[in-house]
């Protein structure tokens, strides 16, 4: 056999290949930003402040690419997700009391019974914090009627 018949075999074995490996890829997760804005959910709890995390250690979770700083991280959120997760999916706490999602910022957060929740940033927290139990009452009573509508929908 040629050399060039040895490149017309390969070239179609490639062919053939590359659509196996299209579908061996799930492409919600390779489309998907990392949650959490890429901080590690683990150490808010941990730590006592977020870090963010590495490729080094990642987990997939509901399709969303989690990132952690160490393997004791990701072993902890791989044993219980619903641990680590923020409260209503990351949009901010304040904004679910009046029936809105807004995405919430990772570096305006706290953790209250065991629960992290997001707000849109600093000032909203500050405003969040004044009543937060009332507020929390006010957005657990909101997102289960929100909690699946498109944002773009309410």
């Amino acid at each position: 056999m040629t050399q060039r018949q040895h490149y017309f075999l390969a070239t179609l074995l490639a062919l053939w290949l590359l659509p196996l490996t299209a579908l061996a890829t799930d492409s919600s997760v390779t489309h998907s930003l990392p949650g959490a804005q890429g901080y590690d959910l683990v150490s808010y709890f941990t730590n006592g402040e977020p870090q963010k995390g590495n490729g080094n250690h990642t987990f997939v979770y509901e399709n969303v690419i989690y990132l952690f700083i160490n393997q004791d991280h990701k072993e902890k959120f791989k044993a219980n997700p619903q641990q680590y997760l923020p409260i209503y999916g990351g949009y901010c706490a304040f904004a679910i009391t009046m029936g809105k999602k807004v995405v919430g910022d990772p570096l305006a957060w706290q953790i209250v019974d065991d629960k992290l929740y997001l707000n849109l940033n600093k000032k909203v927290q500050k405003r969040w914090q004044q009543a937060i139990p009332e507020n929390i009452a006010k957005a657990n009573e909101q997102w289960p009627e929100i909690k699946d509508i498109p944002v773009n929908q309410l």
